[in-house]
């Protein structure tokens, strides 16, 4: 049975990698999972926008991608370090600082991919994606910490667990057995989707017995992080179900056309 994650939405995905930064919005300052990024991707007609979520030091479940703030302003503390109130003082001129609470209460029609990307943001995330379970994926690189956070969803008292995408010992798993024509049902168990790269350190991650055994099982494909047009058209022409993109206005353009 299809998720509600995916239904009356089209196909194929585009899913806004963090948002979008435009050419106006870059000029500006605008960051990744900011408010402002995600206000572009919603206006450029994005029905899924991508992200990443950690902990505050105040407990406060942030939209944030790095472990530390090294990368966006030199600063080596990691987020969970760092005081939400700061945090928020240092996205002022860039955007918007949004907690996943406020992001999915300031667009309560835009389904969301959580990456949750870190295992103590698990348990606060229930209560907070509980009443949202019908339009929210939850994925992260760690099984175990996609695992606990829907089982937190659940206990929260959610009637519907949110969607979900494999982590990577999943899609290892779905990759191996399918280039020997294994039928890999116990790994896609629960899963609604494989979000992967094309290739992973010269390994090729996507091929077509992938696909075609994602899809015996209801399960789509996604390919991260795709951002020109061509490869997209060849990637929607191989079956991928989804883009993740960082220029979601060309995936629209492109995908759409």
């Amino acid at each position: 049975m299809t998720h509600p994650y995916f239904e009356k939405a089209a196909h194929p995905r585009v899913l806004a990698h963090r948002g979008l930064i435009t050419t106006a919005g870059g000029d500006s300052g605008v960051w990744e999972n900011s408010a402002a990024a995600f206000a572009a991707a919603h206006a450029a007609g994005a029905e899924y926008i991508e992200t990443d979520c950690r902990m505050t030091a105040d407990g406060d479940v942030v939209l944030f991608h790095d472990a530390t703030l090294q990368r966006l302003v030199g600063d080596p503390r990691p987020v969970r370090d760092v005081r939400t109130r700061e945090l928020a003082a240092i996205f002022a001129d860039h955007g918007g600082l949004l907690t996943v609470a406020e992001a999915l209460s300031a667009f309560p029609t835009t389904r969301f991919n959580i990456d949750v990307k870190t295992t103590e943001a698990a348990e606060p995330l229930g209560p907070i994606l509980e009443d949202h379970t019908h339009r929210v994926l939850v994925t992260s690189f760690s099984d175990s910490d996609r695992r606990a956070t829907i089982a937190s969803v659940l206990r929260a008292g959610a009637a519907l667990r949110p969607a979900t995408s494999g982590g990577s010992r999943t899609i290892a798993a779905v990759r191996a057995l399918s280039a020997v024509r294994v039928s890999p049902g116990r790994a896609l168990r629960d899963i609604d989707v494989l979000q992967i790269p094309e290739r992973h350190r010269g390994v090729k991650v996507l091929t077509p017995p992938l696909i075609s055994a994602a899809h015996r099982r209801g399960v789509e494909v996604h390919v991260w992080t795709v951002n020109d047009a061509d490869s997209m058209r060849r990637l929607v022409d191989a079956g991928v179900d989804g883009i993740v993109t960082d220029r979601a206005d060309l995936a629209l353009a492109t995908i759409r056309r």
